[in-house]
């Protein structure tokens, strides 16, 4: 496997160049607190907290809801292995309008950076094909990231991009975590795109 080179914070502002144009769903910490920092903490973002696993799940119920609005998930390796079947939902599912980015930093950083099984052998887009994803793709260095943007927005959906990413700091932004109040905030987001 090639050694990843990127730094997290330098990949989803070159993935996600209008970040308005999009509805988010981010997984746990260092996905939310990078999806954060894209939006500004903005009304299009849904971040969760304390439920792993559950970003994929939630970003395809948006996507099915809403199929003329941009759904993207942002989540992470451990986040995508807690729920694996997810992917073979979406598959099923296939919401045309559904990108999930996995920022893949093979080790698991809410709970002491212990290696993951992404940092081994597995291969998650290669899970994501053999559960029937149509387009997969993952990327390793700073030569690739457009490449990684012309995916998102080219390849057919619904589409996984793992990002390969080296284990460092999240995105330093304090977002809201107001549950109430970014729940209300998202609903009125999404119901404008609607």
């Amino acid at each position: 496997m090639t050694k990843p080179t990127l730094d997290r914070r330098q990949v989803l502002e070159t993935l996600f160049p209008q970040p308005a144009d999009h509805l988010f769903v981010s997984g746990l910490a260092g996905a939310s607190k990078d999806a954060a920092g894209l939006t500004d903490d903005g009304d299009n973002l849904f971040t969760m907290a304390g439920t792993m696993g559950a970003a994929v799940p939630m970003g395809l119920g948006m996507a099915l809801a809403a199929p003329e609005a941009k759904v993207a998930v942002i989540t992470g390796d451990g986040e995508m292995l807690m729920m694996m079947g997810a992917l073979a939902t979406v598959a099923s599912m296939a919401p045309a309008n559904l990108s999930i980015v996995c920022l893949d930093n093979g080790c698991h950083g809410e709970t002491g950076g212990q290696p993951g099984h992404t940092a081994m052998r597995t291969d998650l887009a290669k899970i994501g094909a053999g559960a029937g994803l149509p387009s997969t793709l993952t990327i390793t260095g700073v030569d690739e990231l457009n490449k990684g943007a012309r995916f998102l927005q080219e390849a057919k959906g619904p589409r996984l991009l793992v990002v390969r990413i080296t284990d460092g700091p999240a995105t330093a932004y304090l977002r809201n975590m107001d549950p109430a109040a970014c729940r209300l905030r998202f609903r009125n987001a999404y119901l404008g795109i609607r």
